[in-house]
């Protein structure tokens, strides 16, 4: 099988997927730039995996592989589609997860395949919540693939009506909360948003 990866090159969390990818897979293609069509056309992909990506991923490339195009994110959809999710997990108070969707032409917006709720004690900071989201999906993935590499799982859309979206800019406004930076507790962010109501 013929794997398209699409992630960060300079991501721990994307380059220790792809490590498990060179692992499990004959091929794998490990792509961190904008993909064009020669690379569709020369390594032919049957599955194409995100996580971390950078760009959007046009039609002609999400509908190319034969088992799909699927995109690792780490919010529990349709919450906190778009940047920054876990910061806004908070902010907005919505549910803490991770989930393996389809790609399609919206953003985080495909059909889910599994997710996961995750929980944080008092004591996580946004940073430490950002990598055991990290943790968790990576987890989810790796025992999920046998199926999802060849297509084999139900689907079912997101509701429309619900859910909530992030630019990266949407933050700038809210960065003078993190008190400490990233390493910023998340029951005393919560705290002090109670305080600001």
């Amino acid at each position: 099988m013929n794997v398209l990866f699409l992630g960060n090159k300079n991501s721990e969390h994307s380059v220790d997927l792809y490590n498990y990818f060179r692992d499990e897979e004959g091929r794998v293609l490990f792509i961190d730039r904008k993909v064009v069509s020669e690379d569709l056309e020369e390594f032919k992909p049957d599955i194409i995996v995100s996580y971390n990506y950078r760009f959007i991923i046009r039609p002609a490339v999400f509908n190319y592989p034969k088992y799909g195009a699927v995109n690792l994110h780490i919010s529990y959809l349709p919450w906190n589609k778009g940047a920054d999710p876990n910061f806004w997990s908070f902010i907005d108070k919505t549910a803490k997860g991770v989930t393996i969707h389809r790609i399609d032409k919206g953003l985080d917006t495909g059909d889910i395949i599994v997710q996961k709720e995750v929980e944080f004690s008092e004591n996580d900071t946004l940073k430490t919540s950002y990598e055991k989201l990290h943790a968790e999906i990576k987890n989810l993935f790796k025992q999920e693939w046998k199926n999802i590499r060849i297509g084999k799982y139900s689907r079912r859309r997101q509701n429309a009506d619900e859910g909530s979206y992030h630019k990266s800019a949407d933050k700038e406004p809210l960065l003078h909360l993190l008190s400490n930076g990233w390493d910023t507790k998340v029951s005393v962010l919560a705290d002090y948003l109670e305080k600001e109501r």
